[in-house]
């Protein structure tokens, strides 16, 4: 299954169990110590049943909601414009839910008396709270990144504690002739276009940790980038991903963007930082060295450079490894054994 299905299957579940969930705490709220008013009654465990059976169904059908905003929506229209077509779904979506229960529950009454029965608006306003929460709660989530969300609310890093891990750093090369010639709200877009095309890396596990200007660093756990050379496919998968779009770039910014990378691993602090703004944060000299890495690229004529620490993670790669020698990186005591990371000749 690849990057996109996964993610789709993972909208899919966490919709359908929190639509699940959602059915389940109506049916007890209105089961215990309530009389209905309208025409559909039933008892605690009839309603409960009716949950496990009605969750799964408008739980799908809010996920795709969901997936055709994220994959059709985004960058296309605003974030208000895409919340606000949301709300016009989530109309939709509950008139279904009306009509389907209707024909499931109503009796001799008509759609129209079924529908503006008493105690229905405080249904209707429950359900449109469920689909909104939920939606909130995956574009933070999208905000954060990966897992990170339900990691801070577990408190998974309140306290500090050491990961091994991989990090690489990409920076956009000839930045600063890109910008005085674009002008910086073209130049922006580009960094934009760039940084969306970037996610090519999520089918190769990767996390993307944070951007910093026209930088971002890209992180794994020491295993799932060693799997499958996860962590050296991400590069080379980017700049593929770049060159197919070249066309687009070149009409629209008259260049082709070009990034270079540093890696490295090692064992890393990983903690939950801040009070107003939570981050999930990275501190050692293990992400020190791999900036320093990457900042080596141009003084060696490289554009991809790993550490030996990293190197020596594999005995046998698809790639071919350049020894550069022993090199000073600026603000370490000892030098680093570098190497360069390029496609087989051959291929």
């Amino acid at each position: 299954m690849n990057f996109q299905n996964k993610r789709r299957f993972q909208i899919l579940k966490q919709y359908i169990i929190g639509w699940t969930i959602g059915f389940i705490f109506l049916s007890i709220v209105r089961g215990e110590g309530t009389t209905e008013l309208g025409s559909v009654k039933m008892d605690l465990w009839e309603a409960i049943s009716a949950s496990l059976f009605m969750g799964p169904i408008f739980g799908s059908i809010s996920a795709i909601g969901q997936i055709i905003t994220e994959e059709i929506g985004y960058r296309q229209i605003s974030l208000l414009k895409l919340t606000l077509l949301r709300i016009l779904f989530d109309i939709l979506f509950l008139a279904s839910i009306v009509i389907l229960a209707y024909f499931i529950f109503a009796g001799s009454i008509s759609l129209l008396q079924f529908a503006f029965e008493p105690g229905s608006f405080a249904i209707y306003f429950y359900i449109l709270s469920v689909d909104i929460f939920m939606y909130a709660i995956r574009l933070t989530n999208l905000f954060l990144g990966g897992s990170n969300f339900w990691d801070l609310f577990r408190g998974k890093f309140y306290t500090p504690r050491e990961e091994e891990r991989i990090f690489m750093f990409l920076d956009l090369q000839a930045s600063t002739s890109h910008a005085e010639r674009l002008g910086h709200i073209n130049y922006s877009k580009m960094i934009q276009d760039c940084f969306i095309d970037l996610g090519v890396v999520l089918e190769n596990d990767a996390e993307i940790y944070q951007y910093v200007g026209d930088e971002a660093i890209l992180t794994w756990k020491l295993r799932d980038g060693i799997k499958e050379q996860n962590c050296l496919n991400a590069y080379f998968n980017f700049k593929k991903q770049l060159i197919k779009r070249k066309d687009y770039y070149q009409k629209n910014y008259d260049c082709l963007p070009h990034f270079k990378a540093g890696m490295n691993a090692g064992i890393v602090t990983v903690a939950e930082v801040g009070k107003y703004k939570k981050e999930i944060a990275y501190h050692g000299d293990t992400i020190n060295t791999a900036a320093r890495i990457q900042g080596k690229c141009n003084e060696l004529n490289q554009e991809f450079l790993i550490s030996e620490r990293l190197k020596n993670e594999w005995i046998d790669t698809y790639y071919d490894f350049s020894p550069l020698g022993s090199i000073e990186l600026k603000g370490k005591e000892s030098q680093t054994q570098l190497y360069g990371i390029h496609l087989p000749k051959s291929k």
